[in-house]
């Protein structure tokens, strides 16, 4: 198994996994790639496969990360990927191994990552994360979890921010969506299909462009690659939300659960 770590010099020749072959998601990929530029000052990771494959780990330190967590000497886990035919072959330990042995060469005490308490469209497989030795350390009402390894046994303070623990939704009446470019499906999808699935049905729509870190640090959801709420309430981070075809049966089922959940 060889892994390659990109930087700012092989970044412009080597793939990202992500949206490879979608060419409608073009711009979002080089976007992508730009952001990237920009977080290897900071000391960001991005290792993958050395493989035309979606096998891959990305991280950095907590202080620099773009989204609502405090967590000094702490490094943040991003998208953490293996998919398809390379799942059960060891790959997701492996990374992780690596992740784990940065944070020991860059003396932090632990790593974090971002998980759905139940499994949810682009945040990381809590389920898996707590079998490595993650603990969950703080949630968010909008059932998101903030989960800590501690290196060697270290003990450390992780929290989310005040607005993503009160869970603070935006006031505005309709569809408010919060996105980043971390991800290469959400320019497309947000901007594009979003727009135009809102306008269809005559909805209101606005969009927050999380495109600065003082941003994302100060986001109410823990997921800021890509978050829907409607009229205040946590819908989703399934971006595939924003198309045309999938729209209604999300919106549905999501308001529906969360209306149970609060009738409870």
């Amino acid at each position: 198994m060889t892994y390659i770590a990109l930087n700012e010099q092989t970044i412009c020749d080597e793939h990202i996994c992500c949206a490879i072959s979608d060419k409608k998601c073009a711009q979002g990929y080089q976007l992508k790639k730009d952001w990237l530029s920009q977080q290897f000052s900071s000391g960001y990771q991005f290792i993958r496969l050395d493989e035309r494959a979606k096998v891959f780990i990305e991280f950095g330190p907590a202080e620099a990360g773009w989204a609502p967590v405090v967590a000094p000497e702490h490094l943040l886990v991003n998208c953490f990927w293996v998919s398809g035919k390379y799942k059960g072959q060891g790959h997701g330990k492996a990374l992780l191994a690596k992740a784990i042995e940065a944070a020991r060469e860059a003396g932090a005490t632990g790593l974090v990552t971002i998980a759905g308490a139940k499994k949810m469209p682009f945040l990381s497989d809590g389920k898996w994360f707590k079998r490595q030795g993650f603990e969950v350390c703080d949630t968010s009402p909008d059932g998101i979890e903030l989960l800590r390894f501690g290196v060697d046994g270290q003990t450390g303070s992780a929290s989310f921010s005040e607005a993503a623990q009160k869970g603070a939704g935006p006031k505005e009446e309709g569809l408010v969506a919060y996105y980043s470019n971390r991800c290469p499906f959400t320019d497309h999808h947000v901007m594009q299909n979003l727009k135009e699935t809102a306008q269809k049905r005559g909805l209101p729509l606005k969009i927050v462009h999380l495109d600065t870190l003082e941003k994302a640090q100060r986001a109410p959801t823990p997921a800021t690659i890509f978050s829907l709420y409607w009229s205040g309430k946590f819908v989703t981070t399934d971006v595939s939300v924003c198309m045309d075809s999938r729209f209604d049966k999300i919106m549905q089922k999501a308001l529906n659960e969360k209306v149970s959940i609060e009738a409870v």
